[in-house]
């Protein structure tokens, strides 16, 4: 593990919820691109080197989208465990990833595979973050009909995460979708309310509702963006924050 190295922080311990999109290059290519990967990877040890505890949520977009599958002739639960599966292969890179930056992580699902992760143990999971571990939760919820937005704010209440990290293709909310939209604007701050009564889709209702009722603040950022996810948790204002 990297010489820990203790600066400012704002937060002691945070969930990063990676979607499956982050993992690929902005080129069409693999579905998992290693340039993208290892810049997570880099992004998360420096951050790592503050001290703080860091878990992490991905999704599995990249490979299969479990909703998308009903316009395939798959049915929806039947998709939504397909993309679970897309997911625990996304925790493996990330898993990977880390360990050539020299980082101790596990990787936890909520479905058993016993012979690749650990299962989903919230102790367990909150041991391995105070001896410096990066947990990654693979798997969702373990539940079709569920998003993994909702898994990470469910995560993120069971382990006590201070704030709630969404890392994703733009850089922040927006009252519209920017790439159809160029006249959209963008929101620097939120309450969860607002949210929910203007529909923005920054998460489904059920992962807002999780946050809201635990307090958990939300900032979305572009994981793209060079060095971003040490600026956000630096306090510097990136993206757009999400609170009550």
């Amino acid at each position: 593990m990297p010489t820990q190295r203790r600066s400012k922080s704002k937060y002691r311990r945070i969930l990063l919820k990676l979607s499956g999109e982050s993992l690929q290059s902005r080129k069409p290519g693999l579905s998992i691109a290693p340039d993208a990967i290892a810049d997570l990877a880099r992004q998360i040890g420096k951050v790592r080197e503050m001290g703080v505890e860091i878990a992490v949520v991905v999704g599995g977009g990249n490979i299969f989208r479990g909703a998308s599958g009903e316009s395939r002739g798959i049915d929806r639960a039947t998709g939504d465990y397909m993309g679970m599966l897309a997911t625990v292969i996304n925790a493996l890179a990330i898993q990977a990833a880390l360990e050539k930056e020299g980082l101790d992580t596990r990787v936890q699902t909520a479905i058993e595979m016993r012979q690749i992760a650990e299962p989903f143990i919230r102790r367990r999971a909150l041991r391995h973050l105070s001896k410096g571990r990066v947990v990654i939760f693979g798997g969702g919820t373990g539940n079709p009909y569920f998003s993994t937005d909702t898994a990470a704010a469910l995560r993120a209440s069971e382990i006590g995460a201070d704030a709630l990290l969404k890392a994703t293709k733009v850089d922040g909310v927006y009252s519209a979708d920017p790439v159809k939209n160029p006249a959209a604007t963008k929101y620097e701050k939120l309450c969860y309310q607002e949210a929910l009564e203007k529909r923005l889709r920054v998460m489904d209702a059920a992962a807002f509702a999780l946050c809201m009722e635990n307090r958990i603040p939300i900032v979305v950022f572009d994981a793209f963006a060079k060095d971003n996810l040490e600026r956000v948790v630096s306090g510097e204002h990136v993206g757009t924050l999400v609170t009550d």
